[in-house]
Order: C-alpha cells, then structure tokens, then sequence
C-alpha cells in the first residue's frame, strides 16, 4: 500500500511520489520569535516531527528545513515595550523555542534559516520579479503585482475579487501604503525604513523585506526551486502560502511545492485561543502545571504538571487535519494513555533480566507493524496507529501486573519480547519515549506500586467490615486514577495500569 497525502493544493488525497526518491526535500513555515510558544504551536510542530519520523521510517531520506522569521513588526513592538532591540528579543526567543521543543522530543531541523541572514537572496528574489513585471516600486517599498499572476488563490480557492486588501500580511494597511498599491490585494515586499527600525540598504533604498518574501528566498536558497512538501499550520493558508506561490512561481516558472499540508487548529474548551480570552496557554505553562481548565495561571494556581509524552500523545488523538479540543476530560485521556503506553516501554526495562530475555534478539510483530503502517500510510491516521501501540501496551501491562502477583507468566519469553520490541518500535516512530527516570516509585496515575497495594487493602477491610459504600469509593478512586481492580474467586485482586 503506498503512502498517501491529502494536498491541500489539489484538495485531494494522492500517492506520495517525491521528485528524487529517496530524497525528500520538506519545508516547515516557523514562528516569529517575539514570545512564548504555545499549545498551538506544541501540535503543528509535533505533527511535522511525526512526517518527518514517518517517512524517515519508511527509508526516506529527509531533509528538513524550518525557518525563523527574525524580523517583523511583532518583535519591534516587543523590543520597543522591554526597552531592547530586536536582536536581543529575538535570540531570546529562538532559545526559548528549543527549549521548549526538545522538552518535547522534537527533533531539530536540519537547518534552520533566519531572515535577516537571507537578505541577498530576499533582494535578488525581489529584483527577478521587478524584471519579469510582477512587482513594481512606489515611494521606497516594493509591492507584488497580484493581478499579473494568473493561478493567484489556487491554494486557498478564494477569488481575487473576494481578497481585497487581506493579502498584504498580519497588520491593516495604513492610509499611506495604500496609496503606493496599484491593487488594493498587491502586498509589499519589500518596505522602505522608519525612523528608529533596523534597516538594509538596497537598490529601493534602505528599508526591510515583507514577511512573505522571506520565506521564498528561504526555501530556495535551502531546498531548491521545487521542494516535495511544503507545511504549515492551516492558518498559514492564506495569505502566507498563496502568496509565497505568487512569488516563487512567478520568478521560476515552476511549482514550489508538489504537496501542501496543513495542521488544524487547537481550541480550548471549544473556543479559539486568544490572549483577550483569557485562555492563552503557554507549552512551559503545560508542562510546569500552570494552568487550569480554560485559563492559564500565574502563582500557586497550578494543575499538575503534564508530561511531554503525555502532550504528544493529545496531538495524536487527532488525525492532523482535524481540529482538537485542549479540555481537562482530553489532557486526562492523554495522560491516562500515556500511562498506559509507558508501562508497556518499561515492560522489558523491568523484567528482561528475570525472562532470560536475549539482549540480542530482533524482530518485530508483523501482523503490529503492517496495522501501524496501513493506518500511517492513509494520510497519518494516528488515531488508529495509536490503537495498534495500546493493544502492544496493555498486554504487557497486563502481564507486569501477572509477574508482579504470581511470579511468573505462562505466555512464552520471546513472544513477549517480540511484542515489547515492536511496542518501543513503533513508538518511537511517533517520537514517544519512555524517561529514564520514569520507572521509578513515582508512578504513573501519581500512584507507586506500593500506594496502589495499600489502598486494595483497605478495600479489602471496608468490604469485610461491610461497608461497601468505602469500598466502591476506593475502587473509583483508583480507576480515576486509570487502576483497574479484579477481584478473583479465591478472595484474591490483582490490578493493572490503563
């Protein structure tokens, strides 16, 4: 079964066919680095970590770009507000995202292109596209000419008629500006200085490129004129990728990319995040615990921490294309499956030692694996490659929970084995990893081995002194904590994780 992807340009879903294989050349729109990252961001990056992983998995050689875009009115308002310069804010905020990205398990790119360190390729791209009558300069900046593009909103399926003015970028258009555009749709590429703001000198005078621009001098400049996939969240749409198409295809007559994807959004509680809202919720708020149903805390309002595995797992639960609800009942689910999934890991930690297990073995489930890959292979359906790792993972909790209690398990050594190498396999294809210090008494669900055992016997007291009620209580209490209770006929319980 080959690989299939929905291309948001054609709006289909068609085999994925790279132009050099085994070679895949894979562009990943970044941030703007003025703050934080958030949980939206958290879900586009794990989503383009896990293609990644994927095709890597599958025998592709990836060569993966994601830029920073160092320069823009957002970081000049935040180097202005903390009386700092633009530089400053934004080597800030580029180790902010790494260290909030390898707390994530995100592998790193590899290159990461910044903006102002492409400035001649920004400048030549612009000076292509005046040669070719696509752009045209008015009072110090320069402005593509939409209208001389004929495929104009091929990407996004809007109308030039319906645009207007919304294809210029993330600020309105000021009186002035306006008056320079031939086309109220044209947008700048390149825009003349203001007093007191980092300037380039160019044949236009000094002045700093568009955000758009940046982008399309990046991706040539690392990956060639055509790259194979071309992400980014759906946000990025329009008008960043229509009109990095404009741009690029204009200058080279040929397609930039052969496959668009885009990642849905994340809502909170059923709500579009927003900082007016309230519910702007910051990864290193979700990781630290600062942060609580809808709203993002300071202080000692905390909720308990979440792990980044357990984060992973929630973008996960979604195809990407899908829009995911950040809720308590959803972050509990994933904390829950995470649980689930990092005993099975821990499974061979624990026990290869007392099954005698070949340190040398290989070899994986096939029947596993064909499931994980036909459910990966249909445009990332890791709902149902998910599926496939949980059933691998409940049965070796299930027999954890059995050598815990008995000793020993009548399921044979190497079947177990081969079960739990196809488990840490597949799993990490998906970037989940079990932490060394996670097989320790800190157990999952906030619950040691030995708190749960406590905790059965005083059931067991409350049902011998016939007080049933405590006991359902203390039964509930562990399943919230996602402990499962079986009682056996001889008076005996045993319990599992998940």
């Amino acid at each position: 079964m080959p690989l299939t992807l929905y291309n948001s340009l054609t709006r289909r879903e068609s085999p994925f066919e790279p132009l050099e294989p085994p070679k895949v050349r894979m562009y990943c729109c970044g941030v703007t680095v003025y703050d934080y990252c958030h949980v939206g961001h958290a879900r586009a990056y794990i989503v383009w970590d896990m293609v990644r992983r994927y095709l890597m998995w599958r025998g592709y050689d990836v060569r993966y770009v994601q830029n920073f875009t160092d320069i823009d009115d957002k970081i000049l308002n935040r180097a202005r507000e903390t009386n700092s310069t633009m530089e400053a804010v934004a080597e800030r905020f580029i180790e902010e995202y790494f260290a909030d990205m390898d707390k994530l398990n995100i592998l790193r790119a590899d290159e990461y292109p910044r903006a102002t360190h492409t400035m001649d390729g920004i400048k030549r791209l612009i000076h292509e596209l005046e040669n070719k009558g696509y752009a045209y300069a008015s009072g110090g900046d320069v402005y593509y000419n939409v209208r001389q593009f004929a495929d104009y909103g091929k990407l996004s399926g809007r109308k030039l008629e319906e645009m207007q003015a919304g294809a210029s970028g993330r600020l309105e258009t000021t009186e002035i500006e306006a008056q320079k555009k031939q086309d109220s749709s044209d947008f700048a590429l390149w825009k003349s200085a203001k007093p007191g703001e980092p300037a380039w000198d160019s044949s236009w005078g000094k002045g700093r490129p568009g955000w758009h621009i940046e982008c399309s001098a990046m991706v040539r400049d690392c990956l060639g004129e055509t790259i194979d996939i071309h992400c980014g969240g759906s946000d990025l749409t329009f008008p960043h990728h229509e009109n990095e198409i404009a741009q690029s295809e204009a200058a080279t007559g040929k397609s930039l990319a052969n496959y668009w994807m885009h990642n849905a959004f994340v809502t909170v509680n059923g709500r579009k995040m927003s900082k007016s809202l309230h519910n702007f919720i910051t990864i290193r708020d979700l990781l630290d615990g600062n942060w609580s149903g809808d709203t993002a805390l300071e202080g000692s309002q905390k909720s308990k921490a979440l792990e980044p595995m357990a984060v992973r797992l929630f973008v996960f639960m979604a195809q990407y294309r899908s829009q995911i609800d950040f809720t308590e009942e959803a972050i509990a689910s994933a904390r829950n499956g995470w649980n689930t999934i990092n005993e099975g890991l821990l499974f061979g930690l624990r026990y290869a030692d007392k099954l005698n297990w070949d340190v040398e073995k290989t070899g994986q489930d096939t029947d596993a694996v064909q499931e994980f890959q036909a459910a990966m292979d249909n445009d990332f359906n890791t709902p149902a490659a998910l599926a496939v790792l949980f059933e691998l993972a409940k049965e070796l909790g299930k027999e954890s929970n059995i050598l815990v209690h008995q000793g020993k398990t009548e399921t044979p050594a190497e079947l177990l084995q081969l079960h739990w190498l196809t488990l840490v396999s597949l799993a990490g294809v998906l970037g989940l990893e079990v932490q060394p210090e996670a097989d320790s008494n800190d157990a999952v669900g906030g619950l040691s081995d030995v708190e749960i055992e406590v905790m059965i016997q005083q059931r067991k007291d409350a049902r011998k002194a016939r007080d049933f009620a405590e006991g359902d209580r203390i039964r509930n209490q562990l399943k919230d904590k996602g402990i499962t209770l079986i009682d056996q006929k001889d008076g005996t319980t045993i319990w599992h994780r998940g």
